[in-house]
This record gives structure tokens, C-alpha cells and sequence, in this order.
């Protein structure tokens, strides 16, 4: 594995639950998804289940509402009702030309009000972030709780060319190329990682998310550097992550929870090398909502 995850990405496959969770995960991953508008006139799809209080969950970098599955299932089964969404140019959203952060903030804020409000929103990823600028904006996230976010607090990772570079590939049709760019130049994976995605092909398989990593990559980068006087939240926050993951995640991870004031770290050992044990990560959610 690589040593650099900054905005990194979890396939579904990767994400697939066994076990008690297995017949929960079927039963959510067909259940009817529900559309809302954003402020911008996009799209937004998605779903509800279970009863309880609600947590909508925010997936990461190249990932669909269906790749939330384990994690509401395992919350379905904590207590919890869950809402799971299509991000912007992904799934059965739609998307709008020239989106920007703001624009995926005021979709979080669609979904939340379209599902009722919510008590908590958990974010993995680039979702993490999202959820953190959207409570740093305003929206009524109710308690956050922060998944590995890839923030970059020392601006060392890329820079605002990627996007553009990104964007370009996507309008020339390239998708397959610009998902191998963001792998490499955004989440930082090994280049023999990425050419075996693209042998074996996941990075065709993932083609149709492509846009979504120019947005993935311009969010990411709205919280480059950021200033701790700018994480002033009032919503209880706790950072979660693994034990072993990505070097530059057990970092972002520690000094997003000492920098917002009265957020707590929780390592979560099950949830490895970015990705989120779902009965764990369940299991913490429940002792502290």
C-alpha cells in the first residue's frame, strides 16, 4: 500500500458485509430511493431506513449511495434510521456544469431537510469533509462524527491544477484517465496499484463517477491549510479512525480532533487502512449519540 491517502477512495466490493449484516445489506440495497432538489436545481437521490434517530451518512471519493449499505445496515441494527445519498454526478443524481463546494454543501442541506432533519451525520473521507465545511457553513448537521478526513493541514499534497487537469480528461471524454489521475495525483496510490486497476477493470467499472472527482478534488482542497480559527463548529464532533491506515490520515485525523475545541478521537481498530468497520464504527456511534 501506498504511504499518501488525501482523498481516498473505497470500492464497493471492499465495502461488501458477510455474515448477520449480509440479509440487511440486501434488503436496504433495494429498497426505493426518493429525489429532492438542490438549491441549484440538481437532483438529489436517496434513501431512508430503519427507525430511531436519523444519521445520514456521506461517502468518500468514487463511491455511490450503495457503498453505504454495510454502515446503515449495521446502524439499522444499532437503532438508528439511516439516510444514504447520491452525491452530486454519481449514481442516480444528476449534476450541474461548474459545480463547486458550496454547491455540494447546499446538497447535504437538501437531503437533510428533504429526510426529515437529522441528529447526526457521519462522513468518511472526503465525506468527513464535506460534512465538516457544511457545519462550518451553517447546515444542521446535528453531531458530526468525522471518518478519516484528508485534510491537509500542512499543504503538501496537490494542488488546485489537479482539478483542472481532472475536469479536462472528463470533457474529453477520457474517464477512465481521469479516474487514474485522481487515484494517483489526489489520493496518492502507487502507480503499479493503478495500472493493475486498470488490467483487471475497476478503473472502467468506476468511469461513470469521473466528474465527481473534479468536485472530490476541488472540496478537498477548500480545506487545504485551514486555519483552526475557521473550525469554530458548535455541534459535538468526534473524529474516528484506524489504527493502521494511511500515514497522512492518522495524521489529519489527530490534529482535526486537537484543532476544533472539545472534539474527541476515537481509533476504532477493527476499521482498516481506510476503511470503516461497520458494527465498530456503529458500536462507537451508539455510545455517544
Amino acid at each position: 500500500m501506498c504511504n499518501q491517502s488525501r482523498s481516498g477512495s473505497i470500492p464497493a466490493s471492499e465495502n461488501a458485509a458477510s455474515g448477520p449484516l449480509a440479509s440487511a445489506v440486501g434488503r436496504w440495497l433495494y429498497g426505493d430511493m426518493t429525489t429532492t432538489i438542490s438549491t441549484d436545481g440538481v437532483p438529489l437521490s436517496f434513501t431512508t431506513a430503519g427507525e430511531g434517530r436519523t444519521i445520514v451518512i456521506v461517502n468518500g471519493a468514487l463511491s455511490t449511495a450503495a457503498d453505504a449499505a454495510p454502515l446503515a445496515a449495521a446502524l439499522n441494527e444499532a437503532g438508528f434510521r439511516t439516510v444514504v445519498w447520491d452525491r452530486r454526478a454519481r449514481g442516480a443524481s444528476g449534476d450541474r456544469a461548474g459545480s463547486i463546494p458550496q454547491d455540494e454543501v447546499d446538497d447535504l442541506a437538501a437531503v437533510i431537510d428533504a429526510s426529515g432533519g437529522t441528529d447526526a451525520v457521519l462522513g468518511h473521507s472526503s465525506g468527513a469533509v464535506l460534512a465538516l465545511y457544511a457545519a462550518m457553513r451553517g447546515v444542521a448537521v446535528g453531531a458530526l462524527f468525522l471518518s478519516e478526513p484528508p485534510i491537509d493541514f500542512d499543504g503538501t499534497g496537490f494542488d488546485d491544477q489537479v482539478a483542472d487537469r481532472l475536469q479536462a480528461l472528463v470533457d474529453s471524454g477520457r474517464h477512465d484517465e481521469a479516474v487514474a489521475t485522481f487515484q494517483l495525483d489526489a489520493v496518492g496510490l502507487p502507480a503499479e496499484m493503478v495500472e493493475a486497476a486498470r488490467d483487471n477493470g475497476q478503473l472502467t467499472a468506476l468511469a461513470p463517477l469521473a466528474q465527481s472527482t473534479v468536485y472530490d478534488a476541488r472540496l478537498t482542497l477548500r480545506l487545504r491549510q485551514v486555519d483552526p480559527a475557521l473550525l469554530d463548529v458548535s455541534v459535538p464532533v468526534t473524529v474516528l479512525r484506524g489504527a493502521q491506515t494511511f500515514p497522512f490520515l492518522l495524521e489529519a485525523a489527530d490534529r482535526l480532533a486537537g484543532a476544533i475545541a472539545g472534539a474527541q478521537l476515537v481509533v476504532v481498530p477493527e476499521s482498516v487502512m481506510h476503511r470503516p468497520d461497520p458494527v465498530a464504527t456503529a458500536e462507537v456511534i451508539a455510545g455517544r449519540l
